[in-house]
Order: structure tokens, then C-alpha cells, then sequence
């Protein structure tokens, strides 16, 4: 088991760096931050000095390697926009991007498991009929289509909710908050609903599924055959074997939303780190988009190697398995 663990932590490594490979070779394609940053009346003695300034005329391996160097003591660079950290800037817009995807993950995997479990146990019926047909639209439709349809119905003719941004915040001194205003907690319900749709339609299925298949394993026919009542057989037996799968991809999912925010932040002007990477590309701020895909990057092989310790936990199997 303990070689396991120094197993994929390895591979951790290894993904993140290869991460913060591939971004940094694209991000010489994206343009030129020269031209964003020195005015009409440059010089190219001003062109040539701010680049050796900035290192850029240093080979792409030497760029990296500072880069990778500099993110392991705290420093990812300086913001070719603003002038200040990127990670500075980074961490001011994370609040308001792990409150969205924080909400968001407990909207689809609360919905995602009742719902699933109730379709396999109600297979047929007119509510059964209706949560599958609706689910068609978290699987069909794109985000940001979601989102404009719910700002159109909620925002503009119902009126009840705002259309963007985050609405009054609590500072609390390292952390900006809007859960504890009303105005906060409005501005969440649409964001987090479009954010959270997909992810909650996907898991909702995959426990409809999963309990599909275990009710019909030979273990829940000898329960129903020593007498027990379906309350005990649905909700002790059949669910604790559906939920071993669903932790990971449920798991995996809390980093999908964490990545796929940048859609919904754009479409409701969410102030977090999604919007504040499409701000960099328009200005050709690598540092700022390379801390962010760094960050996300971190984040999903965190996430992912985490799950993978509690489903190794989880299922005894695995950890005899892994044992030998």
C-alpha cells in the first residue's frame, strides 16, 4: 500500500510538470505582450529593453525552468498588466471561484444522488419519467446557453435574481465572502445552478445505474428472501456498494467544476480566477495565465489523488490488491 501512495504521488509530479510544459509552449503562440504593454511612440530600443527586462528573450527551456523554479519558493512572476504578483492576483480572485464551485458541487452531488437513487428505485412512473427527460437538458445543452437562458427567465422578465457579479461581500481579512449577505447569496443561485447542471445530471445517471446493476446482484435477492423490508435492503445495502464508484467520479467532478468555471464566470461577469484568465489572454499576461493553469492543474491531481486514497480506504479489495 505504502508503494502505491510514493507511486502516485511520483506520477503527480510528473503530470504537473508535464502540465506546465505544454502551457508554457502555448503560450508563445498567444502574441506578444510587448505589443500591449509600450505605447505607439516606442522605440526598438525600448522593444529590446523591457524584453531582455522581462526574460523573454531568454530560450523557451531557460523560461520554463525559472518559472517552475520560482513557483516552488511562492513566486510564478509578475503581472505583465499590472505590474504586481500574479500570484497576488490570483489568490484575490480564488475566494470568489471555490465559493461558486464550492456551492455548485453540493447542488450536483446532493440533487445527483437523491435523484439517482430515487429513479432506480422508481423505475417507472410519471415523476421518474419527467427527472430523466429534464436531465436531458444538463447533457444537451452547452453552459454558457444554460446560463443566458436562466439570466432571460430569472434576471430580465421574472426579475427575482441579479444577472452578474457577486454581489455584497464580508471581508474577513485573507478571505472575501458573499455567503453571508443576502445580496451574496442571490448572486450565487444562477451561477451555481449552470455551473453545477452538467456535473449533477452526470452523477445522478451514473447512480441511477450503479444501483440499477446491485439491485440485481444475488446478494439483494437472498436479503428479500430472509424477509428484509425494502427500506433496509435499498438504503443499507444497495446504496453503500453504488456510492464506491460515484466517490470517484464525483471526486473528479469537484475539479471539473473547479477548471470548467471559466465558461460561467464569463457569461455572469463572476469576479474569479475564470475571468481573470480570459482578462490575461486579451493581454497577453503569461504569467498570470500560467499561474492559473498551474493552479488548476495542482488542484485537479490534488483532488484526484486524494480520491484515490479514500477509495482505497474504501474497498478493502484493492488495498489487498495493492498490497501485493
Amino acid at each position: 500500500m505504502l508503494s502505491y501512495i510514493v507511486k502516485r504521488a511520483l506520477q503527480s509530479v510528473l503530470v504537473l510538470l508535464a502540465v506546465g510544459f505544454v502551457a508554457f509552449s502555448m503560450f508563445r503562440f498567444v502574441g506578444d505582450p510587448i505589443d500591449n504593454m509600450l505605447g505607439q511612440e516606442r522605440t526598438d530600443a525600448d522593444v529590446e529593453r523591457l524584453r531582455e527586462v522581462l526574460g523573454l528573450n531568454d530560450p523557451f527551456l531557460v523560461q520554463y525552468w525559472n518559472f517552475i523554479t520560482g513557483a516552488l519558493q511562492g513566486d510564478v512572476g509578475v503581472s505583465f498588466r499590472q505590474g504586481r504578483p500574479a500570484l497576488d492576483i490570483i489568490l484575490e480572485r480564488l475566494p470568489a471561484t471555490l465559493e461558486l464551485a464550492m456551492v455548485s458541487a453540493i447542488f450536483a452531488m446532493v440533487l445527483g444522488i437523491v435523484l439517482g437513487i430515487y429513479t432506480a428505485i422508481n423505475r417507472k412512473g410519471a415523476i421518474t419519467n419527467f427527472i430523466l427527460t429534464t436531465s436531458l437538458i444538463g447533457v444537451s445543452l452547452p453552459t454558457f446557453l444554460i446560463g443566458i437562458l436562466l439570466i432571460y427567465v430569472f434576471a430580465v422578465e421574472l426579475k427575482w435574481l441579479p444577472s452578474f457579479g457577486r454581489g455584497e461581500t464580508v471581508d474577513l481579512g485573507w478571505w472575501t465572502t458573499g455567503l453571508l449577505t443576502a445580496s451574496g447569496l442571490k448572486s450565487l443561485i444562477l451561477p451555481s445552478i449552470t455551473l453545477g447542471l452538467y456535473q449533477m445530471t452526470l452523477i445522478m445517471r451514473l447512480v441511477r445505474s450503479e444501483m440499477s446493476e446491485v439491485l440485481r446482484q444475488d446478494y439483494i435477492r437472498f436479503a428479500r428472501a430472509r424477509g428484509l423490508s425494502e427500506r433496509a435492503i435499498n438504503f443499507r445495502h444497495a446504496v453503500k456498494n453504488t456510492l464506491i464508484p460515484v466517490i470517484t467520479v464525483a471526486g473528479l467532478q469537484i475539479g471539473s467544476i473547479i477548471a470548467f468555471s471559466i465558461i460561467t464566470e464569463t457569461v455572469f461577469q463572476w469576479p474569479g480566477v475564470g475571468l481573470l484568465f480570459i482578462d490575461s489572454v486579451q493581454f497577453v499576461d503569461i504569467p498570470v495565465m500560467a499561474s492559473y493553469l498551474m493552479m488548476i492543474s495542482v488542484m485537479f491531481v490534488a483532488i484526484n489523488f486524494l480520491v484515490d486514497m479514500l477509495y482505497l480506504a474504501i474497498d478493502p479489495r484493492l488495498r489487498e490488491g495493492k498490497g501485493t
